[in-house]
Parts: C-alpha cells; structure tokens; sequence
C-alpha cells in the first residue's frame, strides 16, 4: 500500500506539474496575443500619425491611430485633450488648422523602446496665424519661430496611448519678442 501511494503521490505530482506547465504556456501565449507592435511597427504608426497632424491635416486619420481613451498634453501650455471627443474638437478647431503653410520639420533623434518612442523633432515655421494651444492669447507676430521639441509617445495595443510634448516655452517667448 505504501509503495502504491507513493506513486499515486508521484503521478499527481506529475500531473500537477504538467497542468502548471499547461498553465504557463496558456499565460504566456495569452500575452504574445495581446498585440504588441515590433519598433518598425510603431515608428510607422508613429510616422502615419504625424503625416495626419502635419501633411493631410486629416483629423479623423490622425484619431485613428489612437485609443478611444488616449490624451495629449503640450506641456508648457497644458493644451490638448483627452479621449477622442476632446481630441477631436482639439485638432479640428485648435491644432491642425493653426500651423502655417511654410512649416517646415525635421527628425533630430528617435529612440524606440518596448511600447514607447521618444522623438526629438525641429519644427520652422512663421508666427502667421493665432496658435492658441502653442501661445495662447498672443496674435499672430509674423516673427520666425524654430521649436525643438520632444514627443514621448506611449502605445497600448496597436494604437497610441498618450503623448506628452516638452519644448523650451521661454525661449519661444523672446522668439516672438515676448
């Protein structure tokens, strides 16, 4: 009997075993199903956002590369919005139509990370339309403004999360003679 309960011991111990290891590999596999996007793969959704910002001035384009419940903040101003709602009524009435026609930009540095990208970015541009998210209550100056910026951007799924944009406002100030 001893003999026999030892190894009905060792078969449940087995068979536990196997049922954790089942476990774990249905944990992991549930994990690698949750879509992750290899770096190539954010940079381009990165990229295809911005072209809705900067190039089409697309605002449906430009939300569709993100969750229903993602935020911008341009934080020296604390501009932006959160959930599509918002940033819809952001980059139609605010955002998009505010950049002038000679905006010129230029990647400094990306660094691409586990569901997250840092971008450094250098933006050229004449003060010719009122920027409110950008200088708020300042008329149009018609001054030359080049704003370095950088963009950390966070991604859930296959969409983007959040992005948090930090640039020098003091130096922009005494750009428009501020």
């Amino acid at each position: 009997h001893l003999l026999e309960r030892q190894l009905a011991s060792l078969h449940e111990r087995e068979r536990f075993g196997k049922q954790e290891i089942a476990r774990q590999i249905i944990q992991e596999t549930k994990m690698v199903t949750e879509i992750t996007l290899l770096p190539a793969e954010l940079e381009s959704l990165w990229d295809k956002h911005l072209a809705g910002e900067f190039q089409t001035k697309d605002v449906e384009a430009t939300l569709a590369t993100m969750v229903e419940d993602a935020y911008v903040n341009h934080m020296p101003t604390n501009t932006g919005g959160r959930g599509k709602t918002a940033l819809r009524a952001f980059y139609r009435d605010d955002f998009i139509p505010s950049w002038p026609d000679d905006l010129k930009t230029e990647n400094i540095s990306r660094v691409v990370g586990t569901g997250k990208i840092a971008d450094e970015l250098r933006l050229s541009f004449t003060h010719s339309r009122p920027m409110n998210w950008f200088l708020p209550g300042v008329a149009p100056t018609l001054k030359p403004i080049v704003l370095e910026l950088v963009v950390i951007i966070h991604f859930r799924g296959d969409k983007l999360a959040s992005e948090r944009i930090y640039w020098d406002h003091a130096g922009i100030l005494g750009q428009v003679g501020l």
